[in-house]
């Protein structure tokens, strides 16, 4: 019985680390997949309200719902992305030939700034501030931030079978998500070894939390970007469509966002003359540009994800460092995630000593959610 018991044993340890293994193996295959695999994830857990409100409705036809479903998001997501994202590259290879060939000189906008705000000059001594060096490098970055988009846009027209393939599997994956989605999560939690409760409360805070970062973020982005071309635009600023792009790409970074664009621009209005062309798009970037990130960002996005600010920030600049562009949802995602597992460890294996709030207001919101 002995020898029966050890080999049970033997055999249990041996299929667990065979099982570890296929898993590590089948993760390594797919790598190359993991963008379209994330979003295809994404859009099933953010349409599922949708789709659990068309079940209602038509509960025994699960095809026709998920391709309902997917057809709205092409319709509402995917086909206006692919616009902005066109009209932004080619516009933005534009103005970069256009800094190519002398047309436009980008350290003569930056000495015209100077030389009509003369009290930088005399300030920035006073904090040891070299701002000849500064200026070099913002030439250089948005020199390389151009060559960097020109060889993307170049990458993605000879890559354009591979982009439409990462697309196709997206939409085909998020399909099956969409139509068996409950299917699957029943089965990984009844899978994984961590206790169903833990299980569902940590789905739970996935879902949650992709939510709120993609919605809410893009929510942000968008509104930040159309008001800001609209305003650039209105005030004749050339490339507006470009700058509303690049003011939305950079409102999905919280504290920072758009005013990395619209503020230089002002200042560059003032140095040239236009004290009422500057004056309003100080007010307007203000006023209505930075109050949207100030008031619909912790709304849509601090809110539902539970997170304070600055780990939001600290999570998505690292998210969008280490995952590019899709780092925005993954990394808020991750911290969530992270300190959902320590507020459940400090619940269960430290009895008698209360989680601290943070911790506490993660768990017990996620376990409400479910």
């Amino acid at each position: 019985m002995k020898q029966t018991g050890a080999s049970e044993v033997l055999e249990r340890r041996a299929f667990l680390l065979a099982l570890i293994g296929v898993s590590l193996v089948f993760g390594l295959l797919m790598q190359p997949f993991w963008a379209p695999v994330f979003w295809a994830c994404a859009i099933g857990v953010i349409f599922y309200p949708f789709q659990k409100w068309l079940l209602s409705h038509w509960p025994n036809r699960r095809n026709l719902v998920a391709l309902i479903t997917l057809t709205l998001c092409v319709v509402l997501v995917i086909i206006p992305v692919l616009f902005v994202a066109t009209s932004f590259v080619t516009e933005g290879v534009a103005l970069f030939q256009k800094v190519q060939s002398g047309e436009v000189d980008l350290a003569t906008y930056v000495d015209k700034i100077k030389q009509a705000f003369p009290g930088l000059q005399s300030l920035a001594e006073r904090f040891d501030i070299d701002l000849e060096r500064i200026k070099q490098q913002a030439v250089q970055a948005f020199t390389g931030a151009g060559q960097f988009l020109a060889k993307r846009a170049l990458a993605v027209g000879q890559n354009t079978f591979q982009f439409f393939l990462n697309l196709g599997l997206m939409l085909y994956l998020a399909f099956f998500l969409i139509r068996d989605g409950d299917a699957m999560v029943a089965m990984l939690i009844r899978a994984l070894p961590l206790g169903d409760e833990r299980e569902k409360l940590l789905f739970a805070k996935f879902a949650e939390v992709t939510r709120a970062t993609i919605k809410g973020n893009l929510l942000v982005a968008i509104t930040q970007g159309a008001l800001g071309g609209l305003i650039f635009w209105w005030l004749g600023i050339p490339g507006a469509m470009l700058w509303g792009v690049v003011m939305a790409v950079l409102s999905l970074i919280p504290a920072v966002g758009a005013g990395l664009i619209w503020l230089p621009v002002s200042l560059y209005l003032y140095a040239v003359g236009d004290m009422i062309e500057a004056t309003i798009l100080l007010l307007y970037g203000i006023f209505v540009i930075g109050l949207v990130d100030n008031i619909l960002r912790p709304i849509l996005v601090g809110r539902d994800t539970k997170l304070p600010d600055y780990v939001v920030l600290f999570s998505t600049l690292g998210g969008l460092a280490m995952f590019g562009i899709t780092g925005f949802a993954v990394g808020p995602l991750l911290a969530a995630l992270f300190v959902a597992f320590w507020g459940i460890f400090i619940r269960e294996f430290n009895e008698g000593e209360p989680a601290p709030a943070l911790l506490n207001e993660q768990t017990d919101q996620a376990a409400g959610s479910d």
